[in-house]
């Protein structure tokens, strides 16, 4: 349903927040950070306008820390709205996993990914910083 976020994994420790095709290497992430004990909350955001604000706020007041994946410039996307809603209901850290504001390049898909840092690597990272500094 448009504007509505579809809840993928429901755990206490990370959100994890992503759109597109990037929601399939979060769940790849998300596997890999359960299986070092780190529950995730994974919603794929397939809206982000109308943005599931209700669905966010849920998720970051139980887990206290985010991450956003997107295969997008984190400048105006889906990081950017996640962050505002964590900025204006419940402050908490936020890592974005994007495109940092560069222009793209042709290649094979898979070496794309791992060249802008949107593989899953980077993603389980990403949720290992967050959580190193999210506040209790």
């Amino acid at each position: 349903m448009i504007g509505k976020a579809q809840q993928f994994a429901e755990g206490k420790d990370v959100s994890i927040f992503a759109c597109g095709h990037m929601v399939w290497k979060a769940i790849e992430a998300g596997k890999i950070l359960e299986e070092k004990g780190i529950s995730v909350d994974l919603i794929n955001i397939h809206t982000i306008k109308p943005l599931d604000v209700e669905a966010v706020i849920r998720s970051i007041t139980k887990t206290r820390c985010a991450v956003t994946v997107e295969e997008h410039n984190i400048i105006g996307g889906l990081g950017d709205s996640i962050s505002q809603v964590a900025a204006k209901h419940f402050p908490i850290p936020v890592e974005l996993v994007g495109t940092n504001d560069t222009f793209g390049e042709s290649g094979k898909p898979a070496e794309l990914l791992v060249k802008y840092g949107l593989d899953t690597p980077h993603i389980v990272e990403a949720a290992e910083k967050v959580m190193g500094r999210k506040k209790s």
